[in-house]
């Protein structure tokens, strides 16, 4: 475990802008891999100093063999590579390999579940430091007893993030990532599900376990993804960003208004202001909701 100082000298933040993309869902259907190369050359006219993934990077891990998860997540990581930035990393649900059991894949195999996503992507949950802002980024993925995903930040996690927090100054500008939106109003416009989920997926189910912890902070912004929709909530005076999907309606065309794309975020003075960016990409299969 970490060890963090009793303290932490403050540093004056600088300006600078990233990149925050979400839900590619990359797969060799529906154009998918041509969408994410043109969305990344497209982000690569941004002067961005590092871009942040915020989950779901293939379609999908969790409810497909083995082979197929592995041949997705290979084919990202080359598409990847046309952005030519710095990337940091967040889990999202497809990214959970083998979950559910009509994949095939048991339990005991050493890629199952999360497994494969830290071998071979990175930590599922962590921060950075950057031109003096904190960035913390979550697992807000959790995995039930039946192989099933709930939105949920765990135990050992909340210790962690109390502990994180509370290393830095209170001047300190923080910006956290989540997958599965902390904080969305998605379930008052969206059309309802034709069947009640057994578990609660589409937000995190203990955000009041959550959000307490930001409180004393300087979070200047939580940016989340999952919904594939643009939306912006404000909560204690913190913003709770979701941006819309690189694939955005699963590569069939826009999401409740939300084309395919990206957003790009610029810090200046300590502030977090945010553009969302589309980039020109046409469903061969449109089916906007």
């Amino acid at each position: 475990m970490a060890i963090y100082p009793a303290f932490a000298e403050p540093v004056a933040s600088q300006d600078f802008e990233f990149v925050f993309f979400t839900d590619t869902h990359l797969q060799p259907e529906l154009d998918a891999a041509k969408g994410c190369d043109m969305a990344f050359k497209k982000m690569r006219g941004v002067k961005a100093d590092f871009a942040i993934q915020g989950g779901d990077h293939v379609f999908d891990a969790l409810a497909v063999p083995k082979a197929r998860s592995l041949s997705l997540f290979e084919m990202y990581d080359k598409t990847q590579q046309d952005l030519g930035l710095e990337v940091h990393h967040a889990i999202g649900n497809h990214d959970v390999l083998g979950l559910t059991p009509v994949s095939g894949v048991d339990p005991s195999d050493p890629q199952y579940g999360k497994k494969y996503f830290r071998d071979h992507i990175g930590k599922t949950y962590y921060s950075f430091d950057h031109k003096g802002v904190h960035f913390v980024v979550l697992d807000s993925v959790g995995i039930t007893e039946d192989r099933s995903y709930e939105g949920r930040v765990d135990a050992d996690q909340m210790q962690w993030l109390a502990k994180d927090l509370n290393a830095q100054v209170s001047e300190t500008p923080i910006v956290v990532v989540a997958h599965i939106p902390l904080v969305t109003a998605v379930g008052q416009y969206a059309p309802p599900p034709a069947q009640a989920p057994k578990h609660n997926g589409m937000t995190v189910g203990n955000s009041a376990e959550v959000l307490p912890l930001f409180e004393g902070h300087n979070v200047i912004g939580v940016l989340q993804g999952h919904t594939h929709i643009n939306e912006r909530v404000e909560w204690h005076g913190v913003p709770y960003i979701t941006s819309g999907a690189v694939c955005g309606n699963w590569w069939h065309g826009t999401r409740l208004g939300a084309a395919e794309g990206y957003t790009v975020v610029s810090v200046r003075g300590g502030k977090l202001v945010t553009r969302y960016e589309t980039y020109g990409f046409k469903s061969v299969e449109p089916q906007n909701t």
